[in-house]
């Protein structure tokens, strides 16, 4: 499966931005049913993406999500019968408060994929984790389905709940951020942030999305197509740290086999910890071989 950095909202409403979806060089195009859609207007962005879904398959450029609504909405079920298919790759869920929501959307989804002739399983899911009580059961939501590709922090939706104004620096989200973080490492599953709205600060953008990278995040929901290039560039390795995993792999499997279990390389001591994540992140690569090759 494609390594996901990059996560690429398209509002489902706006044959436009369908159109051009796939030239955006995002590892998964989201498509919005979301906020991005006006209540008056939700059936006839369902109908539209419902209609335009199997043009924008590309299995080797990215992977296809549609947000649906929430389950408190009522807009759930029919957003589900419409878009669930064999070009869905998943949904995106917002207003996953409870671990129950997302088992009962689960088990929407198998009943969906069993009477359309899926795989049971195939339609992976990414819950919004954007209220304060979802975020206390961070852990619990991720570990809720198998189905769970990653998780998202809803930044937005989660300081309105707690009653507190969302300042750009983003203090007031910090506890939050790395509960998140460390409830996704926990389960076995990414962590993603929320796009960042000012899509003309590239600076700040790039400055963010480095500290969720350095916290744990696997990548970030992007906004604009701009915004691509930045965050696939600060979540996918560079060059450099490249070739220091490589270095780190060789040097200990070499001290392992002489019996050693740490070395020392430039000067540090390399241990099991350091290897592990060595080779962790050379995994990582090789799921994005162009990628890697990006200075």
């Amino acid at each position: 499966m494609i390594q996901v950095r990059s996560l690429m909202f398209v509002p489902g409403i706006s044959p436009r931005f369908l159109e051009r979806a796939p030239t955006t060089g995002a590892d998964l195009v989201c498509v919005d049913l979301e906020d991005s859609v006006a209540p008056a207007d939700k059936g006839t962005a369902r109908e539209l993406v419902k209609k335009t879904l199997p043009t924008l398959v590309r299995p080797d450029l990215y992977l296809l999500f549609v947000r649906v609504n929430g389950l408190d909405t009522g807009l759930l079920e029919e957003d589900l019968l419409a878009v669930v298919g064999p070009e869905l790759d998943g949904i995106s869920l917002p207003k996953a408060h409870r671990p129950e929501i997302v088992r009962q959307v689960d088990h929407y989804l198998a009943i969906l994929e069993k009477e359309r002739g899926l795989p049971v399983g195939k339609v992976k899911i990414i819950p919004w984790i954007e209220s304060a009580e979802a975020v206390l059961d961070a852990r619990e939501i991720c570990k809720s389905s198998p189905r769970l590709l990653g998780a998202a922090l809803g930044s937005e939706d989660f300081t309105a709940d707690m009653h507190i104004t969302r300042s750009k620096e983003s203090a007031e989200l910090e506890w939050a951020r790395f509960q998140m973080a460390t409830a996704c490492n926990a389960a076995g599953v990414a962590a993603f942030d929320a796009p960042f709205m000012d899509i003309r600060d590239t600076e700040f953008l790039e400055k963010e999305a480095r500290f969720m990278r350095s916290i744990g995040y696997r990548g970030k929901f992007c906004v604009h197509p701009t915004q691509v290039e930045i965050v696939n560039r600060v979540f996918q390795p560079s060059q450099a740290e490249v070739e220091e995993a490589r270095r780190i792999v060789q040097a200990y499997e070499e001290g392992e086999r002489q019996g050693r279990g740490a070395v020392a390389l430039e000067g540090r001591v390399i241990d099991r910890p350091v290897y592990v994540r060595a080779v962790a992140l050379l995994k990582s690569v090789e799921a994005q071989p162009n990628a890697a090759k990006e200075p």
